[in-house]
């Protein structure tokens, strides 16, 4: 979605958002759980997407995930627990290191300044990383999930008619994408797509990317509370 849109609203734009990054950040960053995999199966989560249904990754990325759910055996949870391992944690050379610092430093070190930066953001509207100190905050999920975080924001800012918190939320949505996700996830995700085993992980990593680019597409939401006037804006 580019350029200036009117079809749509804001509100739907932002739930959309909200859900998909929230999908995003835990399968990217929560080891496979046996119950949550087999609940996205059982709703038939990937038969449409609520955000950036248009965007060529997103359009790949459910028919890839929709072949996944239908092809599913007693195999597969143990399948996604190696292929997360290989990917993600190792032992061995990472292939899709997670973390957004290993990709702006030389010597591809964790905890540098994106990690500190992050960290600012979380802060800022009162979070904190469940692992502080122990694992880097730059974590791809937990990038997901804030992303995720701001669009809840912006959404209970509309159901109480707040102005301010609305533009607020809008605005660091606007600049962490800009400053972080945007800059680094779709290489990562080609990554995970080139190396995954599994059709899960490579079509959660096409739809990251689809997620990504209409994000990033977005520079702007904005809307008058209490009129029915918005428009979302591209770069």
């Amino acid at each position: 979605m580019t350029g200036t849109v009117m079809e749509a609203n804001a509100y739907q734009v932002l739930t959309g958002e909200m859900l998909t990054f929230a999908l995003l950040g835990k399968a990217f960053y929560v080891y496979p759980e046996q119950a949550w995999i087999r609940s996205l199966i059982a709703e038939d989560i990937f038969a449409q997407a609520p955000f950036a249904d248009t965007q060529p990754d997103t359009v790949a990325a459910l028919a890839l995930l929709q072949q996944w759910s239908r092809t599913t055996s007693e195999n597969t949870f143990d399948d996604l627990c190696s292929d997360y391992t290989r990917l993600f944690i190792g032992p061995g050379k990472l292939l899709a290191p997670p973390w957004e610092s290993v990709y702006f430093s030389e010597d591809r070190l964790t905890f540098q300044e994106a990690t500190l930066q992050v960290r600012d953001w979380y802060r800022r509207f009162g979070l904190e990383a469940e692992k502080l100190h122990r694992e880097p905050d730059d974590h791809i999920g937990l990038e997901f999930e804030f992303v995720a975080h701001l669009a809840r924001r912006a959404l209970l800012a509309l159901e109480h008619n707040d102005q301010a918190r609305y533009d607020e939320a809008i605005e660091a949505r606007r600049q962490f994408v800009a400053e972080h996700p945007g800059r680094w996830a779709a290489g990562w995700c080609g990554q995970v797509e080139e190396h995954a085993r599994t059709n899960f992980y490579r079509g959660m990593a096409m739809l990251a990317r689809g997620a990504i680019a209409e994000a990033s597409s977005l520079s702007d939401i904005r809307m008058t509370i209490g009129r029915d006037e918005w428009l979302c804006s591209g770069e």
